[in-house]
């Protein structure tokens, strides 16, 4: 373990910055067969939500020049089989703390959700998707009004004791005013970007490629955006921010947290190399050498100085 690379997010230390995105390395443990996860900084796990949701009607991926659209839905077993079962089996070959990602259609599962997280000891970190785009019922109301992401947040700050983290649609017109809002209402970190919005057509029959006809647009084409959006954000908040958005380089993430960003996440290029968080780490130190990066924490915002 190279100590250069750790950074710490609300008084936790990391290894390092890296962290699969949720929804993008399942609960984890499906990942051990390529290689030791405990390399890992954290992992963001599955989406959760109170209830078993099956999810949107296929097709729900459609490729993209640099990058994928999904529109899966937040398909998850329920929060009661996650933490009985996912985290059981997790536990059993990882054994540092997660990300444990929520999503609710009402405040009250939002809640719910955490209070329960809130008793799990292998989580570090609630991360709060009020921004998902591609599912009917909240996902976006939530996350583009600021008042409405502010109650969220504090009506889960109020019954969870582990740090909130509040992950921000970028399908907004001004970022920075909910990223201050949440901030006020107590939260403890951001995460930040979610998804684009966007939409895939098939040329022969003219209909849309997915059936929910818009999903969310990640990957490597998004990444100049979740930049410019990490950039705006750190100047206006002064809690930490975890970079998502187009990262699959040890290059990317230094880029990522020089714009501001305390650690990162890894999220499409997952899904196109399972090994892509391991390469990132071991080509990190390498990279710092060329740069002459004397550790991780030196660079953060340094594109602000």
């Amino acid at each position: 373990m190279d100590k250069r690379l750790s950074v710490t997010l609300s008084g936790w230390k990391l290894d390092n910055p890296v962290i699969p995105a949720s929804g993008t390395f399942g609960f984890g443990y499906e990942f051990a067969q390529f290689y030791d996860i405990n390399e890992l900084g954290s992992i963001a796990t599955k989406g959760t939500t109170k209830e078993a949701r099956f999810g949107n009607p296929t097709p729900r991926i459609a490729e993209c020049d640099r990058g994928m659209i999904n529109a899966v839905g937040l398909q998850n077993p329920g929060i009661d089989e996650v933490i009985q079962t996912e985290f059981k089996k997790l536990k059993e070959v990882y054994h540092k703390k997660v990300v444990a990602n929520i999503s609710g259609f009402a405040l009250e599962e939002y809640v719910e959700c955490a209070k329960k997280m809130d008793k799990e000891d292998i989580v570090g970190i609630l991360e709060i998707n009020i921004s998902c785009p591609n599912v009917k019922h909240g996902g976006m109301s939530f996350g583009t009004d600021p008042k409405i992401a502010a109650e969220i947040t504090k009506a889960v700050k109020a019954v969870t004791t582990k740090p909130v983290y509040i992950k921000l649609s970028p399908n907004v017109t001004d970022i920075v005013e909910i990223a201050k809002a949440v901030e006020e209402a107590g939260a403890d970190g951001i995460c930040m970007i979610n998804t684009l919005l966007g939409a895939r057509f098939d040329l022969k029959t003219g209909k849309p490629i997915i059936a929910n006809i818009m999903g969310g647009f990640s990957g490597p084409a998004i990444k100049p955006i979740a930049l410019r959006m990490v950039y705006q954000v750190y100047k206006a908040v002064r809690i930490p921010i975890i970079g998502i958005g187009g990262i699959a380089t040890a290059e990317d993430v230094i880029e990522m947290m020089i714009a501001g960003a305390t650690a990162i996440q890894v999220g499409a290029e997952n899904c196109r190399n399972p090994y892509a968080c391991k390469e990132i780490i071991d080509n990190l130190p390498i990279l710092m050498d060329k740069l002459g990066i004397e550790k991780l924490e030196d660079i953060i915002g340094r594109a602000h100085q």
